[in-house]
């Protein structure tokens, strides 16, 4: 047994854990959690936690539905908001086979997977993701929508307000459970927040994300409010983003940094920027994976709808966000269009391995876009070469069949089921009648 296996036992026994839940999720993102008592905590370090692989989305079929949970030491911490009565604690799992091979469909290993290959030339991923999630007064809405638990705007100062308690009370717990957050700030629409984490390797930061997710829901019921990361729940509001800065590290060198370039942006830098854009329409059906993540793409607001780049360009897929002078750890790229909905494990991999390809090939950087490109008209747009992003999940599902990368970077069985899930997604979806459809045909056709 390794020294923090050790830390976990003892410290299930100081702190009189009652539950240890054990977390992954499935291929789309959904959190799974098993709970097991202190007594089975070593036997899991040990061998596992068996269950059936084929009840879990995308994970295995019926006739090898066997599989192990192993839980993960480094992500061992107690959760506040369960109280002292039946004190409880969490890990991360990593999958496996019955035989001890990691699990082919396990959006933990695909993001491994990715990180290998990176290790293999040098490089640390490094993430900083800005999640942005609406609170509501419920998940019950009329005709106009879901009603906002308040009508602020972008940093605003709301004294006593729901959502300034609501922040208080989540950044307490997130730093709590060793998540260490760097900003926290109402954001531009009714209700709409943001909370942002510090830089943190790319597993730990998909951990993060996931674990977030879970504490604004628990906030959230504890506080009588609904909280969604829905990408797009209010019609003419902005929806909600995941921001993500992302930098390669070799050692203790930013790969990204070179003194006197444009932007102090490196050769590698510009090149795995210049992968993230040659692949970004393949790679948006993961990156956006749901129906609704199209209404947020296209509807508007800050949310970038074409391909290109720009330095602190709010209208761009990729930005290059202002330097830091005498800091050059800190230059980095942001990617805009990845949505708080988002499977993180999986968009995290391919947004890493499409990095990658523009460095392995020597990607030329197009030139940056300066204008906000919203304000082009198609006919500039066109003449310029700035391609739209897919405008609905169905053509996103298309353009990433296509996609080796893609294709690559899930492995196959996960790579199928995601298009299936999507497709299955699409067909339900396209076969509604809607309330638009209602309200704008139903007297006059």
């Amino acid at each position: 047994m390794n020294k923090q296996q050790d830390f976990v036992l003892r410290t299930i026994e100081d702190r009189g854990i009652k539950f240890i839940r054990l977390w992954f999720t499935d291929v789309v993102g959904t959190l799974k959690s098993v709970a097991i008592a202190p007594a089975e905590v070593e036997g899991a370090f040990n061998e596992g936690i068996g269950f059936d692989g084929s009840a879990v989305e995308g994970f295995t079929r019926r006739t090898e539905a066997d599989m192990l949970a192993h839980p993960d030491p480094t992500t061992f911490q107690v959760l506040p908001w369960r109280g002292e009565i039946d004190p409880t604690a969490r890990m991360f799992c990593d999958l496996s086979t019955p035989n001890g091979e990691p699990s082919v469909s396990d959006p933990r290993n695909v993001l491994r997977r990715a990180l290998d290959r990176a290790a293999d030339k040098g490089f640390t991923y490094y993430l900083h993701p800005e999640i942005e999630f609406s609170l509501f007064e419920s998940a019950d809405h009329g005709p106009d929508g879901p009603v906002p638990v308040d009508t602020a705007g972008y940093f605003d100062n709301v004294p006593g307000g729901t959502a300034h308690d609501f922040r208080r009370r989540a950044v307490r717990i997130l730093e709590d459970i060793g998540i260490s957050v760097e900003y926290s700030h109402h954001e531009s629409g009714p209700g709409q927040n943001e909370i942002d984490l510090r830089y943190a390797d790319a597993i730990a930061t998909a951990d993060n994300v996931m674990t977030f997710r879970t504490v604004i829901k628990e906030v959230a019921i504890e506080q009588g409010v609904h909280a969604t990361f829905m990408p797009k729940p209010v019609w003419g509001q902005p929806g909600n983003g995941m921001h993500t800065h992302m930098s390669l590290f070799e050692g203790d060198t930013n790969a990204f940094y070179e003194a006197g370039a444009e932007y102090q942006l490196s050769r590698i830098g510009r090149q795995f920027m210049a992968g993230l854009l040659t692949h970004a329409a393949e790679i948006t059906a993961v990156t956006n994976q749901f129906v609704n993540s199209y209404k947020r793409l296209w509807g508007g607001d800050e949310a970038p709808s074409y391909i290109c780049w720009g330095h602190n360009n709010s209208s761009a897929l990729v930005r290059v966000p202002l330097y830091k002078p005498h800091k050059g750890g800190s230059a980095r790229i942001e990617f805009r269009s990845l949505d708080s909905a988002a499977n993180p494990y999986l968009a995290y991999a391919v947004l890493l391995n499409a990095g990658l390809k523009g460095i392995e090939e020597g990607y030329e950087l197009p030139p940056e876009v300066e204008a906000d490109i919203r304000d082009l008209s198609p006919r500039e747009r066109s003449v310029l070469g700035y391609q739209p992003l897919p405008g609905s999940l169905e053509a996103a599902i298309d353009l990433m069949e296509r996609s080796e990368l893609v294709a690559e970077t899930l492995g196959e069985q996960v790579f199928r089921y995601f298009l299936d899930n999507k497709r299955a997604e699409w067909d339900h979806y396209r076969s509604q009648v809607t309330p638009y459809e209602l309200r704008t045909g139903l007297r006059t056709l």
